[in-house]
């Protein structure tokens, strides 16, 4: 395929579809899939994939997003840097209004600190070139898709000896949080949608584990409808030929052993916490990045003097229970109502890619129509 709207095509997704359903009956029994990323969780919506698939199978959204699994008291530290009058803090754009305890970043911003949208760390370098005399921090967070471009900012900043320049690093790993899934005896799933931009750095070995020791199938897919389309077709395949394996569906862009040179970039810059809190998750051990003290004099968290607290969810909030795939979004009390997109009570609501911001701009009502068993005309997805 050279062109997106082959990734888009109606008569390939009825044949896929058609083999869907094939799969399905020769299975007879309700089937329970997580797609892992948050990417895929807003193309599943956005397309409808959900609502055409067979009713056997149930779609789990996962903790794929960066921002949605941030818990408050990060969020307070990175406030409380972005607070000092001599910063200049620089985030992208999807964190800004994930809310802290107290606060979000842009309302700290309209309150009168200096804090930056950017698209890229090396922006925020850019920024300490032009301001020597103001200390400049980056927000870096996500998963090992966005952790090599922070690495690598960090190792032109060295290069260039940038001194007022650090990054705040909130990078979070995915293999140590399916794991805490999979030991989850609350969730029992059939499979995995794995990540793909994730699979794009490390590649697809890391996942062996779940096949191996789990015994659960996972397939790694693009984000195009035909793609997850697939992805769900080839798991199904494994399930009906009582297979676990890891496969690739992504194949145009994920190869088996990564970006080697993404990863030699994170090894060299970061080294790997003893534990890190998940909203939702909890603490799970060896699941996010530190800046190694090669490096320390970018590393914000040793510049600045932080709160460094936990900090619990608003009580009212299921966010948590949504990213372990527990709860959907439209069995939250607060969901669609005093948590929306202008408004949002939890950090699953904030980001493009978070689940009930997915469920609230695509199916809302839709999906609570369906779980209550009402017809709604007129709206939907």
């Amino acid at each position: 395929m050279k062109y997106v709207d082959e990734f888009r095509d109606p008569s390939k997704a009825e044949a896929l579809l058609g083999q869907i359903e094939k799969l399905s009956n020769l299975l007879g029994k309700n089937i329970k899939i997580m797609e892992v990323c948050g990417g895929h969780t807003h193309s599943i919506f956005k397309y409808g994939i959900e609502e055409v698939l067979p009713k056997a199978i149930e779609l789990i959204h996962g903790p794929g997003c960066p921002v949605c699994v941030m818990p408050k008291g990060r969020l307070d530290d990175a406030i409380a840097i972005a607070q000092n009058p001599n910063v200049i803090f620089a985030t992208f754009g999807d964190a800004m209004r994930v809310p802290g305890s107290k606060t979000s970043l842009l309302q700290a911003k309209a309150q009168g600190a200096d804090i930056r949208m950017v698209y890229s760390p090396l922006d925020s370098l850019k920024i300490a070139k032009e301001n020597p005399n103001k200390e400049v921090v980056f927000f870096a967070l996500g998963f090992e898709t966005t952790a090599p471009s922070t690495a690598f900012t960090i190792l032109q900043a060295a290069a260039e000896n940038i001194n007022n320049f650090s990054m705040f690093c909130n990078h979070v790993l995915v293999i140590p949080a399916l794991e805490a899934l999979l030991d989850n005896p609350d969730l029992q799933l059939d499979g995995f949608i794995g990540p793909g931009h994730v699979s794009m750095v490390i590649g697809t070995d890391p996942y062996q584990f779940i096949s191996q020791h789990y015994h659960k199938p996972i397939v790694i897919s693009g984000f195009e409808p035909l793609d997850i389309l697939q992805s769900i077709w080839m798991l199904l395949r494994q399930l009906v030929e009582n297979r676990c394996e890891v496969e690739n569906q992504y194949n145009r862009l994920v190869e088996k052993g990564g970006n080697q040179i993404a990863l030699t970039a994170m090894n060299k810059v970061f080294a790997v916490r003893e534990n890190f809190d998940w909203r939702g998750l909890g603490d799970i051990p060896y699941s996010g990045l530190k800046i190694r003290p090669e490096y320390a004099q970018f590393d914000a968290e040793l510049k600045f003097t932080i709160p460094n607290l936990k900090v619990a969810d608003h009580k009212a909030c299921q966010c948590g229970e949504i990213l372990k795939g527990v709860l959907k979004p439209w069995q939250c009390k607060v969901f669609g109502t005093a948590c929306t997109p202008e408004t949002p009570i939890g950090t699953c609501m904030v980001s493009s890619e978070g689940a009930c911001a997915a469920y609230y701009k695509y199916g809302r009502f839709s999906q609570v129509a369906k779980d209550i068993g009402v017809e709604k005309e007129g709206v939907g997805v």
